[in-house]
């Protein structure tokens, strides 16, 4: 039987002992070089483009020879004012990627003695960085699927006062759809509607007209066969049907389920479209080596413009 791919070498290229051994100098010209690859790390202003510079390596940071401005390697992008070293910083993204699964805050605010706080806001941001790397558009054959998260309602105690949660009247209104658009062996693009019905305006807008569509036999989905080549598998009666099938869409809930069940507990909410990125990231990735994937997950973080949403998010946060 052949290695699974998870389990060899060439998968592991990255360690957390190879990290911290690098040193703070090497990891600062590491985000040097990923910041400014076109100038091997020499750095550019960000304001006028200038290439010429003063270092000030008293405080890490480099003053521009043509309009003065003052910046460091991480101004601009979802790293700035950062106080986590650059070891540090580089420790928590390749702990992040490791996670097959994901990984919680807690655990990695425990893993590098940082703040609860600290670690959650670090990792939406690596999120937000995954979300920029997912396919804008998808061609060929694209299987699409459902999955329902949040919403849960507690039953009651005793059997008599216990009522039918199936119903929408007795449902908490708060349970949302992810929808799942992947291309076999290929990206996959997830986004949150409130039903799967309501996914349609979004096929339309990022899957090819020549692309041909599988889905299972939801109602949902009736409305796809106006407008693209659209095979459906019932799966109460087959899960694969003369090579129809919605297998990798299965696959990505998998691990979303498995993130949501044994990792984070709790994924719904306004949080949900950034953690449906993320395992659609793990998942286009997931035959890739994990030196790699935290190369250019970095890579892309430092090309990511200062996060509105994540930048001084506990002091807007009311306590």
């Amino acid at each position: 039987m052949a290695q699974h791919f998870l389990l060899s070498a060439k998968a592991r290229t990255l360690s957390l002992r190879a990290v911290f051994r690098m040193g703070e100098d090497a990891a600062y010209q590491a985000f040097c070089e990923m910041r400014w690859p076109e100038t091997e790390g020499e750095a550019v202003c960000p304001r006028c483009g200038c290439v010429e510079h003063y270092n000030i390596a008293t405080r890490r940071k480099f003053k521009c020879v043509a309009c003065h401005h003052q910046f460091s390697v991480t101004s601009g992008t979802i790293f700035a004012s950062r106080k986590l070293s650059f070891t540090d910083l580089l420790a928590a993204i390749a702990i992040f990627v490791n996670g097959a699964k994901g990984i919680s805050a807690l655990q990695a605010s425990r893993d590098l003695d940082v703040q609860y706080k600290t670690a959650f806001v670090l990792f939406h941001k690596l999120r937000e960085a995954m979300a920029r790397e997912l396919a804008d558009q998808l061609n060929g054959i694209v299987e699409i699927d459902g999955g329902y998260f949040g919403g849960y309602v507690k039953p009651e105690n005793r059997k008599e006062d216990r009522k039918d949660r199936r119903l929408k009247a007795n449902t908490s209104g708060k349970r949302q759809c992810v929808v799942i658009m992947r291309e076999r062996k290929g990206r996959s693009l997830p986004f949150v509607v409130a039903n799967e019905g309501d996914a349609v305006p979004y096929v339309r807008d990022h899957v090819g007209t020549l692309a041909t569509i599988c889905a299972d036999e939801g109602s949902g989905w009736d409305a796809l066969h106006a407008g693209w080549d659209t095979r459906r598998v019932n799966h109460s009666v087959a899960f694969m049907d003369e090579g129809v099938c919605t297998n990798q869409a299965e696959s990505y809930f998998s691990r979303l389920r498995r993130m949501e069940v044994g990792t984070h507990h709790h994924i719904a909410g306004p949080y949900l479209q950034a953690y449906a990125g993320e395992a659609a990231w793990r998942e286009d990735n997931r035959r890739v080596d994990n030196g790699s994937q935290a190369m250019t997950l970095t890579a892309t973080a430092m090309g990511a413009r200062v996060s509105r949403a994540w930048k001084g998010y506990w002091q807007r946060v009311p306590a």
